[in-house]
């Protein structure tokens, strides 16, 4: 999988062993605005499950949610990391409906690590990558399940405001969800609409400056484009010129290759100058490599490929890139100042190296 250095939120511990309790403990790294935290998660298991409908088809609790399931959930901050507001005790017992509501609409957050209304009854799409830690925290439940999650900065640092900071330790109920899909289960169609959405919150991400939400948008998109890649995408683009305009109610249309492509070009370009930001310049050099591979006419990743190579000293690899950005851009400012900047590198570097031979052999 394609994607910036801890962004994808992956276990990175299986979950231990079930203990006499019914207690198990997974952890993982995952992405929040302040950067990457460290989770560790405590699943209590509950025995009061409930069954949960959507429409009236009806779901057992023993599934757990999957890609779009409206997710009915509350989370409570137990230390005081972050306040959360306080919980009526009688609004606790009154359990939520399983009528659900729409999602909820969710602000994102620069300034928090739990990215969710904090003491209050919430629904949220399961896969939007909105609220990081909470999503992956609800994948693992099933209705009537409550988790204890501590999260620590990954580096010790939180990274947002560049110095230490504590532990957050907060509760995960999950009351009901509705049905979901798994990515298999999704025809191109679907696929195509979450990836342009994953690709349209990481640029709204980026420019409101959450560099690491945004990269974490991408990587979701990515995660979804090559899934399009096959045989499947092949067909439908034999099909696509025989399809009629399709009406607002119908499926959405599968993408053409040639689409594909050009989108999984674009992703790997535009994750890679979020890499650049972040100072993860190979990273960032590996996935505009391969923008450039799949689509060699775009002039943004190979600029972005010159500057990754530059910050890794491979002089001779960013002399490469910016002469190709020269071809498709002559009168590109930019690869002019780029290609000056490697010569006079590489001028101080041969002169710093014949003084020290002078000096070897003096």
């Amino acid at each position: 999988m394609d994607t910036v250095e801890g962004v994808q939120q992956a276990q990175i511990d299986s979950p231990a062993a079930h203990d006499p309790d019914g207690v198990d403990v997974t952890s993982w790294v995952s992405v929040c605005p302040r950067g990457l935290w460290a989770v560790q998660k405590t699943l209590t298991l509950s025995g009061s499950h409930q069954k949960v409908s959507n429409s009236g088809e009806g779901l057992s609790s023993a599934n757990k949610p999957r890609l779009g399931s409206l997710c009915r959930v509350r989370v409570c901050v137990t230390d005081q990391a972050e306040t959360s507001p306080s919980v009526k005790e009688d609004e606790t017992k009154r359990g939520v409906p399983l009528d659900f509501p729409e999602a909820t609409v969710l602000q994102r957050q620069l300034d928090s690590v739990l990215q969710i209304p904090l003491g209050e009854w919430t629904t949220f799409r399961l896969g939007e990558g909105h609220c990081d830690v909470t999503e992956v925290c609800v994948e693992a439940m099933r209705a009537g399940e409550t988790c204890q999650i501590r999260l620590i900065p990954a580096n010790g640092v939180d990274t947002w405001h560049s110095r230490p900071t504590e532990e957050v330790r907060a509760t995960v109920e999950l009351q009901a969800f509705t049905p979901g899909k798994e990515s298999w289960q999704m025809s191109p169609g679907e696929k195509w609409e979450w990836v342009r959405s994953h690709k349209e919150r990481g640029g709204q991400r980026f420019r409101s400056g959450d560099l690491w939400g945004a990269s974490d948008s991408y990587s979701r998109a990515l995660k979804l484009v090559i899934t399009l890649l096959g045989c499947e995408a092949d067909r439908q683009e034999q099909q696509i010129d025989e399809q009629s305009t399709a009406a607002s109610e119908d499926p959405p249309c599968a993408p053409t290759v040639h689409q594909v492509q050009s989108m999984k070009a674009e992703l790997h370009s535009n994750l890679s100058l979020c890499q650049l930001k972040l100072k993860q310049p190979a990273r960032a050099k590996e996935n505009a490599a391969k923008a450039t591979r799949l689509e060699p006419g775009g002039a943004k990743a190979w600029y972005r490929l010159g500057q990754a190579c530059q910050m890794v000293n491979e002089l001779e690899e960013a002399r490469l890139a910016f002469r190709e950005l020269l071809k498709l851009q002559p009168e590109s400012a930019a690869a002019t100042k780029a290609l000056k900047e490697i010569t006079s590198r590489e001028r101080e570097t041969n002169a710093q190296l014949g003084q020290r031979l002078s000096k070897m052999f003096n």
